[in-house]
């Protein structure tokens, strides 16, 4: 909700809290097929998409977001050479997958392209890597692909979706979990942006069970800071096909042949940890 025309607020019900941006214009404002699409600019985040009136990412820290969401997997999968992002229609995350060398292919399937759109305009140097001859860019039904996918056709696959809501409520559930396991390859990497650890527990636990569920032999919960999110402190969720989330391929990590702005193999490990408030609050390990 907008507190008044120079500030942008969204309010969090569950954390009793919201976050608020000062912004100088609105420079975007579409009703898609499927949601309702804006940009604003703001004075100290650069510029800010929001979608249904939740925000989305801004130009200063959606770095820390992507970042996790893609390098933890990359690294931790064996081979990493077929890549399936699921949403992630900003294609900041595409742009990180398409950073290691040994991806030969990274397809992102996304149901409303005008996000994209929007974000090739305001947004460009998130998508510098949507012309890569390695990407595939698709505006369809990601849960309707995935159920279709040949079996272990991907190695990583990445669950980029908004919260758990509308149509990306489908991507929460073990039935989806479970056809990414059978189109992932032996020790292929499964990740689901998992919310907030301090704020969501009932849906990390149920994340957990239902990833367990569709048969992944370790799932880990990887937190990291995102400022704009509520609460300020963002997860992400791995599960892995027949392997554990430990053994990532540290000696590539260390020595990454492109630069980050926070992942590095120290926040990896670190990222591995599991606080006592994850077993005592959330009931995970």
């Amino acid at each position: 909700m907008a507190l008044d025309e120079t500030w942008f607020s969204e309010a969090c019900e569950e954390c009793g809290t919201a976050f608020s941006l000062k912004i100088k214009e609105k420079l975007h404002e579409q009703q898609t097929e499927f949601q309702k699409l804006e940009i604003y600019d703001t004075t100290a985040f650069g510029k800010l998409m929001v979608l249904d009136g939740f925000i989305m990412l801004t130009t200063r820290d959606n770095f820390l977001y992507h970042e996790m969401m893609s390098h933890p997997a990359l690294f931790t999968a064996p081979h990493p050479r077929r890549v399936l992002i699921i949403g992630g229609g900003d294609c900041g995350t595409l742009r990180e997958v398409l950073k290691h060398d040994s991806v030969e292919l990274a397809q992102q399937i996304d149901i409303d392209e005008a996000v994209t759109r929007a974000s090739e305009k305001y947004f460009p140097e998130l998508c510098e890597s949507n012309n890569d001859p390695r990407a595939e860019l698709k505006f369809i039904d990601g849960i309707k692909w995935v159920a279709e996918a040949e079996a272990e056709s991907y190695d990583v696959i990445i669950i980029d979706s908004t919260d758990p809501v509308g149509p990306a409520k489908g991507l929460f559930t073990e039935a989806f979990y479970r056809n990414c396991y059978r189109a992932l390859s032996e020790g292929g990497v499964l990740v689901q942006q998992s919310e907030s650890p301090l704020v969501h527990h009932r849906l990390l636990r149920e994340i957990h069970e239902a990833m367990n569920g569709a048969g992944y032999s370790d799932v880990k919960t990887l937190p990291f800071p995102q400022p704009v999110y509520p609460s300020g402190w963002w997860s992400c969720t791995l599960a892995v096909k027949n392997d554990r989330a430990t053994n990532f391929r540290e000696r590539d990590s260390a020595n990454k042949s492109f630069a980050t702005r926070y992942y590095n193999i120290d926040i990896h490990r670190g990222a591995l940890a599991t606080p006592p408030m994850f077993i005592d609050e959330i009931g995970i390990r």
